[in-house]
């Protein structure tokens, strides 16, 4: 029996290449951007969409629910707003393509408005909000999700985790979901044989359950507030963009074809508002008076949003990234056989 040494799967740099080696033999001619979307997710902490996905997205593409080498063409184009059509593509791919457009419009119009249709899971919604604030610009990015979420008081889940991210300079970064937590630490916490937090998930009654096994819905962050938040996106997507609406799109691992995934990606140039100098000045004595405020357990410092993935990529860079056991293996098996 073959013993899997996981300390040499804790360099981001070896685990880039052997990601981007299997994406390349199914054919995405962007094997290395997508492999450094789920690596750097991963560093920052956000496992359940890091390097986790690789297995998903490699089986999306062999069951042709992703396609490799998509036609990704503008459906419709005022300048500062573009709809998208990403012809079923890796929802990396999709989004990085939307990102790069927001950013060219915004710098040319002001605001670059960017809707991508037929587009399929693309990880973390951070990822593509930060590139867009890399560029001095503020990056709004948000996506439609298969339904996993309970509404509040309810049963049935209708609504997707639905994400929204939010960055402006490299210090400020929301990502959010608009449930509790997303299903994957549902799905960690069983195998995990972990119990879940209170408030996280419901059973088959809408009752609040600790067990991962008898979840099965989400629970809306705070309450009806994070149900509204939730449809708040699913009309900003699928609604305005178009596709499924969540309850109508099949869940990761178990479509037939493309999913019809819907993004929005939102570039603002603070230069045309109040001013870049400004804006800029004015987040960092935000962010500064935030951070060195009262704490009211010494021991635990006020943060922003960023401050815990910054810390774990400084941590993760300084001592490897932390890779579950299943990933591992998968790692150990794409590197002999990338296909």
């Amino acid at each position: 029996m073959t013993t899997i040494d996981a300390r040499r799967w804790h360099d981001p740099a070896e685990i880039t290449q052997v990601a981007t080696t299997a994406l390349a033999a199914h054919g995405v001619a962007e094997a290395r951007e997508v492999a450094e979307v789920l690596v750097e997710t991963s560093l920052l902490g956000v496992h359940t969409h890091g390097v986790r996905l690789l297995g998903s997205y490699l089986d999306e593409l062999r069951r042709s629910v992703a396609t490799a080498t998509p036609e990704i063409v503008i459906v419709k184009d005022t300048g500062p707003v573009v709809q998208v059509d990403a012809g079923d593509a890796l929802g990396v791919v999709a989004a990085l393509h939307g990102a790069r457009l927001a950013v060219q419009r915004a710098k040319t119009h002001g605001v670059g408005l960017i809707g991508v249709r037929r587009s399929n899971h693309f990880g973390a919604a951070g990822c593509y909000a930060r590139r867009i604030a890399a560029h001095g610009l503020v990056g709004l990015v948000t996506t439609s999700a298969a339904a996993r979420v309970a509404p509040f008081n309810g049963v049935d889940p209708l609504l997707g985790t639905n994400p929204v991210a939010l960055a402006y300079g490299d210090r400020f970064c929301l990502d959010m979901a608009t449930s509790q937590v997303c299903f994957g630490e549902i799905k960690e916490r069983g195998r995990a044989d972990r119990a879940l937090e209170p408030g996280w998930a419901v059973d088959v009654d809408g009752v609040g359950t600790l067990d991962a096994s008898r979840a099965r819905g989400l629970a809306p962050l705070g309450g009806y507030k994070g149900q509204g938040l939730g449809m708040a996106v699913t009309l900003l997507t699928a609604v305005l963009v178009g596709g499924p609406l969540d309850f109508e799109m099949a869940h990761v691992g178990t479509a037939r074809h493309g999913r019809g995934v819907a993004h929005l990606l939102l570039a603002i140039d603070p230069e045309v508002l109040g001013g870049a100098e400004a804006a800029t000045a004015a987040l960092a004595r935000l962010l500064d008076a935030t951070q060195g405020s009262r704490a009211a357990d010494p021991a635990r410092p006020v943060l922003v949003p960023g401050d815990p993935q910054h810390r774990n990529r400084e941590r993760q860079l300084a001592q490897g990234i932390e890779l579950d056991a299943a990933t591992i293996a998968l790692l150990e098996t794409l590197e002999r056989d990338p296909r």
